[in-house]
Parts: structure tokens; C-alpha cells; sequence
């Protein structure tokens, strides 16, 4: 007879019932097997030396039930922590829980609205959200630009959770800050302390404190990673001696304080590399020697004066270097900043600078040749206009006058300018 476990697409419970007869002697028969080998076993023990039964069989012949004891949780030393490690991690705990019982009250969450039409020319409000902090009791907040770029209106929310206007009284898309004013009671205010970005350390311990997708005062902590990134700034130039960390920055902590282990403000969080949008553990901050520099000067005219060189410049690079020579192109330095054109009683034509005076076609573009090329300022050297813009925008100021090392055909010269003030356009 066929078993009904095969080939059946139902089976009923009495042809189970029938096909299991077949298999009860023999499951008998192994379950007698097993008996008989477990009695020629050498017997076992517990870790005490009684045999497997024993507890069950003293349990078994009382009638008093047996007390069960807690065990003792283990104690720093049992762990393979002393004492005195234990009482430093929590004297670093308390560090960061006074850092952000100190400067939180100063942290406020931006709210900025544009507007802009739908297809049918309806008016569609549109808001973005974002970090800044308070530096005064005058009611200056000190945020990334590109958090209130473009704004129509402002709105300011502060630690004890009353909702104000702000207004922006100077912005600067280059190094991305900018200065809102409020105008409360200075009892409401809790301005932060502003740290020195120039004794920073990789490794050294940050905090940051911000709204990250609106959820405002939200702590986060990490080290530097690394010091003197580049970054980009929100009008395509470069923003110089950024702070690296691993600290979790996502969107709406821009402009948020970047803190030291003593609430000292190092930087205004601005920037995430990410694929996803939300952090990845590579975030950067504007040095806080950045502000020193910038803010002043929002406050007191709305915008900062950049310096200035005065010349239209384009980047030779090795490859492009060959090339120029390969095509019997006259090109002295491998590497430097090739001084296109001068600017009519700019800074660098008052110097004697000059820009190309012959016209080379180069793919798709026509580069003029035959100017100076830029290989160095202030005995640095300079091989792209990333080293010249960065060196300008943090280690100089207008009016200021800086050495060019220059290299003018075969001749290698140093020219003195007076730094100008860069134009708004």
C-alpha cells in the first residue's frame, strides 16, 4: 500500500493514523537504545562535583521551597575597569552635560520663508529651516548664509520657546555667515563664549548643538577629524581653514555652534559630505577665527570687504604646462596661476603686473599668453587659484601689502601690491 504522506494533495487523519503504525516499533525500539546506552554512561557533574540529579532531587524531597538570591551586579573592578577610570568617565560625561546646560539657551532655530507661484500664479509660501546662536546681549545671531538666503521673512525661536522676528543686518555668501537682530528683553539672551581656532587639534574633543530636521537643541559629539579643509562657499568661491569632524551634523544644524569640552565656540557648523543627504560622519565648520574677522564687519556696514588682487587669473597645471610646450607654446613653470589680464588701476596693474598679450587657442577655450605667472605670495607657494583666494580670504585684510613671487618669461621677480577691495559683482 502506497504511504498517503506522498503524492496525495490531502490526507485525512485516519490514513495518517494508519500510515504511523509501520514506524512504532521501530521508534520503540530507539528510544530502548538510548536508555540502555545512557546507563552505561560514566555519570555527570555539576560544577560543584554533585551529579546532574541532585538539585532536582533535594528540591524534589523538600517541602520548604528554596530561596533564590540575587546576584550582586559586578562592580567596576570585575569588569576590567578600576575605580579611578570609572570616576573619569563620568567626570567626561559631566563635562558635556555642562556644556550643553551652558551654551543651549544660546542655540535658537531659524524659520525662513520665500515665496514663489505655482502654474496657475498662485502665491506658494516655501520655508527652510536651520541653526544659529546668540553673541550679545544686543540680539545678534550669528548663522550660515545659506540659511537665510533669499528670505522674506524670518523667524527666530528661542531656548524658552517664545517665537520672535528676526531681520538680516549683514550677510557675506562667501565665507556663508551671516548676522540676524531681534529685538527682546536682554534677560532672554544667553550669548556664547567665542573660542581660538589657531590652537586646535585633531582629536580634540567637539560638541555641536543644533536642530537637525527641526529637532531643536539636539546634542552631538565627536573629534576633529582633520584641520585646513577647503570647502566651497554658496557663491562658487572657496572658503579656507575648515574645520573637520565626526561629529552628527545633518540638515538644520547649519549655522549651529561647533563647541570645545569647555563651551568655547570653534566654528559654525556648515556642510556635510554625504550620498544620503544626512550624516555620514564628514561634516565641516567655518573656523571661529573666520567670524572673529567677518562678523564686525556685518554688524557695523551689512557686508565685509574682501581683499583683492585686481587680475583676471587661470590655473596651469604639469599636464596643461606640456601640452603648451608640446605645441611650441611659451609656458616657464610647470605649475602656478597664469595672469590673464589686469584690471584698468586695479591693485595688480598699479604693481606692474602684467596680463597675457598673445592669444592661444586651447580646446574650446582662446587663452592669452605671455603674462605673469603666480608662483608664490608672502614667500608661500601658490599652485592653483584655491592657494591664492584661500591665503587672501584668511591671512590678509584690505590695504594690506602682500609679495607676489612672480615668474615673467625666463625671469623670476617679486612685485609688492596693495590689496583692494573686491567688487560686489
Amino acid at each position: 500500500m502506497k504511504s498517503p504522506w506522498h503524492g496525495s494533495p490531502s490526507v485525512s487523519f485516519a490514513g495518517a493514523v494508519e500510515a504511523w503504525k509501520p514506524w512504532r516499533l521501530l521508534l520503540g525500539s530507539l528510544f530502548l537504545a538510548g536508555a540502555l546506552f545512557a546507563c552505561a554512561l560514566p555519570s555527570l557533574h555539576l560544577q560543584d562535583g554533585s551529579p546532574p540529579g541532585a538539585a532536582e532531587s533535594t528540591v524534589q524531597a523538600t517541602s520548604t521551597p528554596v530561596p533564590l538570591t540575587a546576584t550582586p551586579a559586578p562592580s567596576p573592578e570585575t569588569q576590567g575597569v578600576s575605580a579611578d577610570a570609572q570616576a573619569a568617565f563620568d567626570a567626561a560625561e559631566q563635562v558635556v552635560i555642562h556644556v550643553y546646560e551652558t551654551v543651549g539657551p544660546a542655540v535658537v532655530n531659524i524659520t525662513s520663508r520665500t515665496y514663489t507661484y505655482d502654474f496657475f500664479l498662485n502665491l506658494v509660501p516655501q520655508e527652510g529651516t536651520g541653526s544659529g546662536f546668540v553673541i550679545d546681549k544686543k540680539g545678534h545671531i550669528v548663522t550660515n548664509y545659506h540659511v537665510v538666503e533669499g528670505a522674506k521673512e524670518i523667524e527666530v525661536a528661542l531656548a524658552d520657546g517664545s517665537k520672535v522676528t528676526g531681520r538680516v543686518v549683514g550677510a557675506d555668501p562667501s565665507n556663508d555667515l551671516a548676522v540676524i537682530s531681534i529685538s527682546v528683553s536682554p534677560d532672554k539672551l544667553h550669548p556664547v563664549t567665542l573660542g581660538d581656532s589657531s590652537a586646535l587639534r585633531v582629536g580634540q574633543r567637539v560638541i555641536a548643538i543644533g536642530n537637525p530636521f527641526g529637532l531643536e537643541r539636539t546634542l552631538t559629539t565627536g573629534v576633529i577629524s582633520s584641520l585646513g579643509r577647503i570647502i566651497q562657499s554658496p557663491d562658487n568661491r572657496f572658503i579656507g581653514e575648515i574645520i573637520q569632524t565626526d561629529a552628527a551634523i545633518n540638515p538644520g544644524n547649519s549655522g549651529g555652534p561647533l563647541l570645545d569640552s569647555r563651551g568655547r565656540v570653534i566654528g559654525v557648523n556648515s556642510q556635510i559630505l554625504s550620498p544620503s543627504q544626512a550624516s555620514a560622519g564628514i561634516g565641516f565648520a567655518i573656523p571661529v577665527s573666520t567670524v572673529q574677522r567677518v562678523v564686525p564687519e556685518l554688524i557695523a556696514t551689512g557686508h565685509y570687504r574682501h581683499p583683492w588682487l585686481g587680475a583676471e587669473l587661470f590655473d596651469i597645471t604639469p599636464e596643461e604646462a606640456r601640452a603648451l610646450r608640446k605645441a611650441n607654446l611659451p609656458m616657464p613653470v610647470d605649475q602656478g596661476v597664469l595672469v590673464v589680464g589686469v584690471y584698468k588701476r586695479g591693485p595688480a596693474a598699479q604693481a606692474g603686473l602684467r596680463g597675457g598679450t598673445q592669444q592661444v587657442r586651447m580646446g574650446n577655450l582662446i587663452l592669452p599668453l605671455g603674462g605673469d605667472v603666480i608662483v608664490g605670495i608672502d614667500g608661500r607657494p601658490v599652485a592653483s587659484r584655491k592657494d591664492l583666494t584661500v591665503y587672501l580670504e584668511s591671512k590678509t585684510e584690505v590695504g594690506q601689502k602682500v609679495r607676489v613671487d612672480v615668474q615673467r618669461g625666463n625671469e623670476k621677480r617679486t612685485v609688492t601690491v596693495i590689496l583692494g577691495e573686491r567688487p560686489s559683482s
